[in-house]
């Protein structure tokens, strides 16, 4: 009978082959979402498995409602910088929005970009239309993770952010496409806000590795957004969302300490200043 309890063996990830050996090992896969170079430094002395330089960048750093915004750009310049800070980490980086749609030259050239940007793979939302493209650039010699449940560039197509998956038809596309991109290629699969026993089912159909955000526990691996895990976002709070430090609080503390300092002459002090 396959234990059932996590597997206490410590298996670091340093390829496409770790998340498979982990999987096996019943051993959790942490990843978190990361952007420049000075958290990538302070995620990559952590037990943290993994990185994905999301483009939920567009929204967290550049301020945009959706991610639709982000770009091959953009995603390039978050990848150097994160994978300058963080030498000894597995990156996945987001194909953005419509850079699979364009054609296969188009797409290619967009991942020659990123993976030259320090990517070590990408992650595509949705499997329709995506078969043999994904086919396509893992016989290139580039790891594919795939994206199912709610997939935030077809945000407008999905009518929001939902829970999807809900009733057995729609289970039962996520599970059928879940399969696809496993036989296109793909190392693993996210899965976003899909109900907790979907997700259990489909973790266990696959033999390559899950990671959920709002899919429950019964995932190979999960993942969360740096700064909404850090509590850097006071308004945003989800149901899957655990915050585990109050950034705001602590840093408005912080800018407000500095500024009374500076104000009362306390700051800098003679051992902040030269003779």
């Amino acid at each position: 009978m396959k234990n059932s309890q996590p597997s206490s063996t410590k298996i670091e990830v340093k390829s496409i082959l770790d998340f498979k050996k982990k999987k096996t090992a019943q051993s959790k896969i942490s990843m978190v979402t990361c952007y420049d170079y000075s958290m990538a430094n302070l995620v990559s002395q952590s037990p943290i498995d993994t990185i994905l330089v999301g483009d939920s960048v567009a929204q967290v750093i550049h301020g945009h409602s959706t991610t639709l915004q982000a770009t091959t750009a953009m995603m390039a310049l978050h990848t150097q910088a994160v994978a300058r800070g963080a030498k000894n980490k597995f990156i996945v980086t987001d194909m953005p929005f419509l850079s699979t749609r364009k054609g296969l030259k188009y797409a290619m050239e967009q991942v020659e970009k990123l993976m030259k940007a320090g990517a070590h793979a990408l992650k595509i939302e949705g499997a329709d239309g995506h078969q043999q493209l994904i086919q396509h650039i893992v016989q290139s010699g580039v790891p594919v993770m795939g994206h199912l449940g709610l997939t935030p560039q077809s945000i407008y197509q999905l009518g929001g952010a939902k829970v999807q998956g809900k009733n057995d038809t729609a289970a039962a596309k996520i599970t059928a496409d879940a399969l696809i991109l496993q036989e296109a290629g793909c190392f693993s699969v996210v899965l976003e806000c899909v109900p907790a026993h979907l997700s259990k089912k489909i973790t266990s159909q696959l033999e390559i590795a899950t990671i959920g955000i709002g899919a429950g526990p019964d995932t190979d691996g999960q993942v969360l957004v740096m700064q909404d895990m850090l509590g850097l976002n006071p308004n945003f709070n989800p149901r899957f969302l655990k915050k585990y430090f109050n950034g705001a609080e602590a840093l408005q503390k912080a800018f407000e300490t500095y500024a009374s300092e500076v104000m009362q002459i306390h700051f800098p002090s003679k051992e902040h200043s030269y003779e």
